[in-house]
């Protein structure tokens, strides 16, 4: 008999999260080989396709080919409100409180960034100008909506695959700007303040140089990005990417990090795909909020330029979320980290992005 693999309690270092590694459970990337439910809709009736412009809500934002009017085909990325927002773009946010209730009205901006004109085309196999610009569209409307002062956090994600809640098939990402700063996030700002206010340092700049020097987590180095599989993964396979210099609001990087990282996301969703077959995923962007001074609060997040660095998260859907993790707020993750980082610089190898 094979000695079995000890169980692992892991705690994550930025938000002191506890994970679970269950390496005992050990699964092999061929367990996870279930296809992803995608949405079988022809292109003709697909409300992000050109040609059906009327259907969605008039574009704020565009890429266009030279000559093409607003509103019609001609473009190559485009950003439409959501036809059904979580939020509400008009009103005053109205606080008030009885007693231990607060509420506020639902006041924020929802909009869809439609990725590319082909309807069936993931990030894997799009041409790299093209996922370029999808990050340039990140850009422009992150800046055009921090410039309302009701909003105070700008979240940017992707669902892929109706088990990562898509309700289109056609390639897009949403931003939701909130008048509010989510606790998740609120949580990595609170720690990584701390941590500069301690030591002067930079808490993610510091876990990039200490697992450059393990590197038994580092997935793949480019000039600009650096893939980790985090230490203490909630889920198989979940990497997260950093630039690696010092840098805290995605929206204020050169044009060359966008291309560096729309050739990173590229080459790993590419061996993603090879090595687990079409699985839904979830990617989130993790930014500074909104800086905007706030009345009463004139130190309001003042040392964000120092202490915080934006990062992407990948969230593969391969396992589910259960009564465990809802009780306790830990995770299972039958995949040890350092194993996943191993299987997957294994199959970069075997990959060209062209």
């Amino acid at each position: 008999m094979g000695v079995r693999a000890v169980p692992e309690l892991r705690k994550d270092p930025i938000i002191q999260r506890w994970v679970i590694i269950a390496a005992e459970r050990g699964q092999r990337p061929s367990d996870f080989k279930a296809e992803t439910t995608i949405f079988d809709v022809n292109p003709k009736a697909c409300p992000l396709c050109p040609n059906n412009e009327d259907r969605t809500p008039p574009e704020v934002f565009a890429i266009r080919l030279d000559g093409s009017k607003p509103d019609t085909p001609g473009w190559l990325v485009r950003v439409v409100p959501n036809k059904f927002p979580a939020l509400s773009l008009d009103g005053d946010l109205n606080r008030k409180g009885i007693g231990l209730f607060d509420m506020m009205n639902g006041v924020g901006a929802h909009e869809v960034i439609i990725e590319t004109p082909e309807h069936d085309l993931d990030w894997d196999m799009m041409p790299l100008e093209q996922l370029h610009r999808v990050f340039q569209a990140y850009q422009s409307r992150l800046k055009a909506l921090s410039e309302d002062s009701r909003f105070r956090y700008l979240l940017v994600f992707r669902n892929y695959g109706i088990q990562a809640g898509a309700s289109l098939s056609h390639p897009h990402s949403q931003i939701i700007a909130l008048p509010i700063l989510p606790q998740l996030p609120k949580e990595k700002l609170t720690s990584a303040r701390k941590y500069f206010l301690d030591k002067e340092r930079c808490l993610f700049c510091d876990l990039i140089f200490q697992e450059q020097e393990l590197q038994k987590r580092v997935v793949l180095e480019s000039e600009k990005i650096i893939v980790l599989s985090p230490f203490a993964a909630r889920f198989p396979y979940e990497l997260h990417f950093f630039p690696k210099f010092h840098s805290h609001d995605f929206s204020q990087v050169g044009d060359e990090v966008l291309r560096d990282l729309a050739f990173v996301m590229k080459k790993i969703l590419a061996a993603l795909k090879r090595l687990l077959g079409h699985h839904a995923y979830n990617l989130v962007l993790h930014n500074a909020p909104n800086p905007i001074p706030r009345p009463g609060r004139p130190d309001y997040w003042g040392t964000l330029p120092y202490d915080y660095h934006w990062h992407w998260e990948f969230l593969p859907r391969l396992t589910r979320v259960a009564g465990f993790e809802w009780g306790t707020g830990f995770y299972i993750n039958p995949v040890a980290p350092e194993a996943a980082a191993e299987v997957l610089r294994e199959t970069l190898q075997q990959l060209e992005v062209r």
